[in-house]
């Protein structure tokens, strides 16, 4: 299969929150591509188990490294970056994937706030901020993977610390996407990954110790993910078992017009725009 020429052998990939779910999927496929890969997790005991796991695939141990780390801090991603380049002298795939489960209502806990936006947006700009400079300079063909969410585009109510926290990390990449483009000789491109329901620690953590049936395994977003990198594809929205890329598309073309038409915020949640979202659903293109 053709892939980015960032996903080669012998280059390097770092990937944050890989002690589970998505980054760990995204890890062992970089290290069964032949890549070194240096894991990173605030979670330092299960960092080791997924570093051992993704040692195991790797053609050589040797090339895959654990580094715990706590994103929300910039000195700790700094750190991070050192020790790549340490081990590897270069990265040529960033995937910021690292988040924390959602639980930030309006009016909830501003520790909590603190705890979602420090660690799903501030991250990601540690990440950007800290590796990419030195990913442009290196005049290699390097990428940029940032996790972003579905509730970061359509903003469902209820969760809006984590809405909030994703929905930057789309500007973010969107604004990291630009500033490459404008950059005489970058070879660095930028992916907003935009996973579906997927069967994740996070969801673990809620009780369910079984795949739902709608949900994706992690291992099919990645399989999702890299064809849509080796097409050149910044927003990478991946669909479900459940939800189809139409149905995404509507929903966040309903979303977008709420401002066009000046309907009320959120009108899909709105009792008097109910039947109408019901019917534009319904309609064939």
């Amino acid at each position: 299969m053709h892939q980015h020429p960032a996903l080669a052998p012998g280059r390097a990939a770092v990937v944050t929150g890989a002690a589970s779910g998505i980054g760990l999927a995204a890890a062992e496929r970089f290290a069964a591509l032949g890549m070194k890969v240096c894991l990173a997790d605030i979670d330092a005991a299960a960092l080791d188990a997924a570093a051992e796991s993704v040692a195991r695939i790797a053609q050589r141990p040797q090339d895959v490294i654990a580094v715990p780390t706590d994103v929300s801090r910039a000195d700790a991603v700094e750190r991070l970056k050192e020790r790549a380049h340490a081990a590897f002298g270069e990265v040529g795939v960033l995937m910021n994937n690292a988040a924390t489960e959602g639980g930030g209502g309006l009016f909830g806990d501003p520790g909590r706030w603190r705890t979602i936006l420090d660690t799903n947006l501030w991250g990601v700009i540690h990440g950007v901020q800290a590796f990419v400079p030195a990913m442009i300079a290196q005049g290699t063909p390097c990428a940029v993977v940032n996790t972003g969410s579905k509730q970061g585009i359509t903003c469902p109510p209820g969760d809006t610390a984590y809405n909030t926290s994703k929905a930057g990390v789309k500007v973010v990449t969107e604004a990291l996407a630009h500033e490459l483009r404008t950059t005489p000789g970058c070879a660095v491109s930028a992916h907003l990954l935009i996973p579906g329901f997927t069967f994740t620690g996070f969801t673990r953590a809620r009780g369910v110790t079984e795949k739902p049936a709608g949900a994706w395994t992690a291992e099919q977003v990645v399989d999702f993910l890299l064809p849509a990198m080796a097409n050149g594809d910044f927003y990478i929205l991946c669909p479900d078992n459940d939800v189809t890329r139409a149905m995404d598309e509507r929903r966040i073309r309903w979303a977008a017009e709420d401002i066009i038409r000046n309907r009320p915020p959120l009108s899909r949640w709105h009792p008097e725009h109910q039947e109408a979202f019901a019917a534009f659903m319904a309609e064939k293109e």
